[in-house]
């Protein structure tokens, strides 16, 4: 007969997703995950598997998440290009908020931690940044459809730019937090939607 788990996976697995947004992977040690979720390192191998596999299922819940709201938030009904701006400058406000900051983006850590020399981050990290260009390449199709965007504009171009530009401001406000360099930064990239 089969043990009954004591624990909720779920709640185990969002709690381990805060663990290494916070902490990142190379610094989360599997006694750290035990000490942190309160299950055994045993509930832990036979629920996620070994701590890059768990971490690989946080990444894709943390990821699942955020691609929900970036939907929500780029595919509401009406102009476009404010939906675009809106979802800019509020990265931009999460990157240097002290709450968030110090966090930074789950996706961007992984490109910058893991990805460089780990397959399977790296193809989550892609798969990510494609989902979301995908949205904002959407979005800015929508908009020039709409007369928001001149013509001679590249949508897939520009929904590149935006991407790039985010990750960049995800990286710069966890290292610094300079609230000018990533407002300025932001504005003048804003300026090219115009």
């Amino acid at each position: 007969m089969a043990r009954t788990k004591e624990f909720d996976p779920d709640a185990a697995l969002q709690s381990a997703l805060e663990l290494f947004w916070r902490r990142g992977y190379e610094a989360t040690s599997v006694a750290d995950l035990v000490e942190h979720l309160g299950i055994g390192r045993a509930s832990i191998y036979a629920t996620f598997g070994n701590k890059h596999e768990l971490y690989l299922k946080a990444l894709d819940r943390y990821a699942e998440g955020r691609d929900a709201v970036l939907l929500a938030e780029l595919s509401q009904p009406g102009d476009a290009l404010p939906a675009v701006r809106a979802v800019v400058r509020r990265f931009a406000a999460e990157a240097v908020a002290d709450d968030v900051r110090l966090k930074g983006c789950l996706v961007t850590n992984t490109a910058v931690e893991l990805a460089p020399h780990e397959t399977a981050s790296a193809r989550r990290v892609e798969s990510s940044w494609d989902h979301f260009e995908t949205l904002l390449h959407s979005a800015l199709v929508r908009a020039q459809a709409q007369g928001e965007l001149a013509e001679g504009r590249d949508p897939r171009a520009l929904a590149r730019m935006v991407l790039v530009l985010l990750q960049g401001v995800r990286v710069v406000g966890k290292a610094s937090g300079d609230t000018a360099r990533v407002r300025d930064a932001v504005e003048q990239a804003l300026s090219l939607l115009e």
